[in-house]
């Protein structure tokens, strides 16, 4: 999979978003509240550490090598 994250949204709300997750669902597979999920999505740096539970939580088995593919968020103005 190719993926391209817009830079104003970070990898793991596009994986969320890609995926047709909630936060709440996210954030159950992981343990934790949908806040600490919300915090976690809108760090600019997680922890390598946060990055592979969140891999292994979302059944994320590979990550992508070449980018190409915007995925945006369709509430915003065009």
């Amino acid at each position: 999979m190719d993926l391209l994250f817009d830079k104003q949204y970070s990898p793991a709300w596009a994986w969320r978003k890609y995926l047709q997750l909630t936060q709440e669902e996210c954030a159950k597979k992981l343990d934790l509240t949908q806040q600490a999920y919300s915090q976690l999505e809108s760090s600019k740096q997680p922890r390598k550490a946060t990055v592979l539970k969140l891999a292994i939580a979302l059944s994320i088995h590979e990550m992508p090598t070449k980018l190409t593919c915007i995925i945006k968020n369709p509430l915003r103005s065009r």
